[in-house]
């Protein structure tokens, strides 16, 4: 495994995290457990499944999601991001590794308590809408609470919130068949969100949806992360959606973490060739920040221009790095890490556009 990142993967205790995993394996087959250890283990997926008939679905993946954040697991079909998902909540039972939600350590819970994380706690978000076609928009909204035991009045009065929340408003009474594939993700989102989770898990939910609706739907999340600050884990295919949501990304491959990292951590400094090609199309002014164009000043150069933050993004600081004559002082925090002048802003973009196709 490589990480992009040092710290911020292995310092945060299970405690503080939103989700903790460690030493986390999925192989599916017969004596699945006894291949953990030995030199199999090492096969390659193809290899193993010739030698063993067993399947590498997921493989010593660890990893930490602090609170409120967005992490992006991202990887094309087969990586094991959805067999990932599903062993956050033991809806696939893990062959190793634990699992810990909130202080909690899902690998060892009983059934009463998995159900109670999952009533309770984490809410999913599926490709596959999974309304209920014979109950309207805000009935389907609060279903899980119904599932509760909660009272009619305030699971109809909590589905309201919701479905005004997420931009329903006036479709309170239709029915799913009445409402376009963008439409009845929103009901999807607005019933995770009724229950108020601590976690939510979105499995690839606009990859069936229509490129504009899809980018529509990506904002709605940012949009409802800012508003609500839950913590998501967000499985993906798409490297500009991981981009565009995540806060982290990690990158998977036959069953292993490649990469995680930033959106800018993982486009400056792709850890292999094979993160190096996914990244290879991106707009580099639009992920990369401040902190990888900066430079400390020529000999001579004044440092003392306007003051610009490291986590700037390059396309949103352009503006009043051309403006200023001379340079930009880029700083984390208070930590002076170096400037930037319209050259370097111009670097960017003419080697952004030598990558366009």
């Amino acid at each position: 495994m490589t990480q992009t990142e040092a710290a911020p993967a292995s310092s945060t205790s299970d405690e503080e995290s939103a989700l903790s995993v460690k030493g986390l394996w999925k192989i599916f087959g017969a004596k699945a457990d006894k291949i953990i250890g030995t030199p199999d283990a090492d096969l390659s997926r193809k290899e193993l499944q010739a030698k063993t008939g067993c399947v590498m679905a997921v493989k010593d993946v660890s990893f930490e999601v602090r609170p409120g954040e967005v992490f992006v697991v991202m990887g094309l079909s087969g990586s094991g991001k959805s067999t990932l998902v599903r062993l956050l909540t033991r809806l696939i039972e893990p062959t190793q590794g634990s699992v810990t939600i909130g202080g909690q350590d899902i690998t060892g819970a009983d059934d009463a308590r998995l159900r109670e994380l999952r009533r309770n706690h984490v809410a999913m978000v599926f490709q596959h809408f999974g309304l209920l076609p014979h109950r309207t928009v805000r009935d389907n909204v609060a279903f899980g609470l119904e599932v509760r035991g909660v009272s009619k009045a305030e699971r109809r009065a909590r589905a309201q919130e919701m479905v005004d929340l997420v931009g329903l408003s006036g479709n309170e009474d239709s029915y799913p068949d009445q409402l376009s594939g963008g439409m009845q993700q929103r009901v999807g989102l607005a019933r995770a969100l009724a229950g108020d989770p601590t976690l939510m898990m979105f499995d690839e939910p606009f990859s069936a949806l229509d490129p504009l609706i899809r980018r529509d739907m990506q904002n709605e999340v940012i949009r409802l992360h800012e508003e609500v600050g839950k913590t998501m884990i967000f499985i993906t295919h798409d490297l500009q959606e991981a981009l565009k949501l995540g806060d982290r990304i990690l990158i998977m491959r036959d069953g292993e973490i490649v990469q995680i990292g930033t959106p800018a951590q993982v486009v400056a400094e792709p850890a292999d060739d094979y993160v190096k090609d996914f990244v290879s199309d991106v707009p580099r002014s639009h992920v990369l920040t401040l902190r990888y164009v900066c430079r400390q000043p020529h000999e001579g150069e004044s440092s003392d221009g306007p003051v610009m933050q490291a986590d700037e993004i390059v396309r949103d600081a352009a503006r009043k790095v051309l403006e200023v004559r001379g340079a930009v002082r880029v700083y984390d925090g208070e930590e002076f890490l170096g400037v930037v002048d319209d050259e370097d802003i111009l670097r960017v973009v003419v080697a952004e556009e030598g990558t366009q196709p």
